[in-house]
């Protein structure tokens, strides 16, 4: 990779592992649903602003619906299982669950015709999906409904964003990133408003938590999503997605060293289990036949 791909690659690593950080206090201030909304609008928004002021000429020439498919699957499916998983299983856990967004990914495109299934591929399917056995059958902490109810948020916020991710390579391929981007947050902003009236903001914010959330969504939402879709372009959705991989190291050293969570020992080799399998997935550790 050339240095702006290893800067843009680092960034997105660290930016995704701390913003965890950012998360909890979001959802403790507005809300599981509240955090959703407000950082979907805010990014999008942002964006805008930011194109009109740099003079940047958006061409959203696609369909809309397939912006809002994208938005409602990548965006707002993926944020809600992670708003609503993360306070209750901790980050760490949450990170590791992340790290299987490859793997599902890759099914999807194999039910698509998008790809060619493998036999390493299988094995890394098989292997990841011991790690989260591992992962999930072992905790530090009592399995209760809480728990279980947090795991399964969890897979829902990985599989929408395989999805969505899937979905944008197959109807918005020609479409820039910042159209997409853009397109995809105020899309998920819209859809999940209305919901605001079934989980409303639990209080009343203090000022911080609106720095909080405009951090959130700037940052580590708007700005890491136009860096992730340029890093695409250059070096290819396969090496740009292995980021998921480094985002779960920083974010599970974030909840073992900042938040004080606890792991067994089992889920630490569950995690390390689910990186080799969606590391055989990637095709990062291809399984090759000897040849005489």
């Amino acid at each position: 990779m050339q240095p702006r791909d290893i800067a843009a690659y680092s960034f997105l690593a660290l930016a995704w592992g701390l913003s965890f950080l950012l998360l909890l206090k979001v959802v403790e201030a507005f809300g599981w649903i509240g955090a959703v909304t407000f950082r979907s609008l805010i990014a999008g928004i942002l964006l805008l602003a930011a194109a009109k002021l740099t003079h940047r000429r958006l061409v959203f020439d696609a369909r809309w619906w397939h912006y809002a498919a994208v938005g409602a699957t990548t965006v707002a499916g993926q944020l809600i299982g992670l708003s609503y998983s993360t306070p209750m299983i901790g980050t760490a856990m949450a990170a590791i669950f992340v790290a299987t967004i490859p793997m599902f990914s890759m099914i999807i495109a194999q039910v698509w015709g998008m790809e060619r299934i493998t036999p390493a591929r299988v094995i890394g399917i098989a292997t990841g999906t011991l790690g989260i056995v591992m992962l999930v059958g072992f905790p530090a902490v009592p399995v209760d409904a809480t728990f279980v109810l947090g795991c399964l948020g969890m897979v829902f916020s990985t599989f929408s964003a395989a999805l969505g991710s899937n979905y944008a390579a197959r109807f918005l391929s020609s479409a820039g990133p910042w159209e997409v981007t853009i397109g995809s947050f105020l899309s998920a902003g819209f859809v999940t408003l209305p919901l605001l009236a079934l989980v409303p903001v639990p209080g009343t914010p203090q000022p911080i938590d609106y720095l909080y959330l405009v951090s959130l969504a700037g940052l580590m939402s708007a700005l890491t999503y136009v860096v992730y879709f340029g890093l695409v372009a250059r070096i290819g959705p396969t090496r740009a997605i292995s980021v998921e991989f480094v985002v779960t190291v920083v974010a599970v050293l974030v909840g073992a060293f900042v938040l004080h969570e606890e792991l067994t020992t089992i889920q630490l080799l569950g995690a390390a289990v689910i990186i080799a399998g969606c590391a055989m997935v990637l095709g990062l550790l291809p399984l090759r036949r000897r040849t005489a």
